[in-house]
């Protein structure tokens, strides 16, 4: 009966792990399937904006023209989702979103898919069991989920910002992909 019962214990602690295991590979899936939308949906955002209209602003009073809303966008993802992946985060000390130079449209597209790039593939490499595992960034200390959930959120807000200035420009932004 103790072999039995012994035998039971490891079976269940052994599944415990595997599902675990599927389940951090099917939240890699999902966040990838997500990331790869994403990216494909901010292009149509970049694609509709005429080159010569990315230093547009929205309003006097809003800081960031449509090229640094959407620079801002890049430098969010790239810092947000290393803290995610653990993969070393680029442009460190960059500002992009001041530099002049990153400002046209073909730099602006550049940095943005690179953001995007660098975020599908950290998630891709990363180990699905170090998505519990905290991340301490200045005085917070997240989970990796946390911070690559963080990183989609932002992106999100900025790209949904950009809609308004691309209106302004009498265009129709591009339909909702939700799925």
């Amino acid at each position: 009966m103790r072999k039995l019962l012994l035998l039971a214990c490891l079976l269940s602690v052994s599944l415990v792990k595997v599902h675990a295991q599927v389940s951090g590979e099917m939240v890699k899936e999902i966040l990838v399937k997500d990331w790869e939308r994403a990216k494909a949906y901010t292009n149509e955002y970049l694609n509709s904006m005429p080159a010569d209209k990315y230093g547009a602003y929205a309003v006097d009073s809003i800081k960031r023209s449509f090229a640094q809303q959407m620079l801002h966008l890049a430098a969010g993802t790239f810092g947000l989702s290393a803290s995610g992946t653990g993969e070393a985060r680029k442009y460190v000390g960059f500002n992009m979103e001041q530099s002049k130079g990153a400002q046209s449209k073909d730099s602006v597209v550049y940095y943005v898919n690179e953001a995007y790039d660098f975020t599908i593939s950290g998630i891709k490499n990363m180990d699905a069991a170090k998505l519990s595992e905290h991340v301490k960034r200045g005085n917070l200390d997240e989970t990796r989920l946390s911070w690559l959930m963080k990183s989609f959120e932002h992106q999100t807000h900025h790209r949904g910002q950009c809609t308004i200035y691309i209106r302004l420009q009498g265009i129709r932004p591009p339909n909702e992909k939700l799925f």
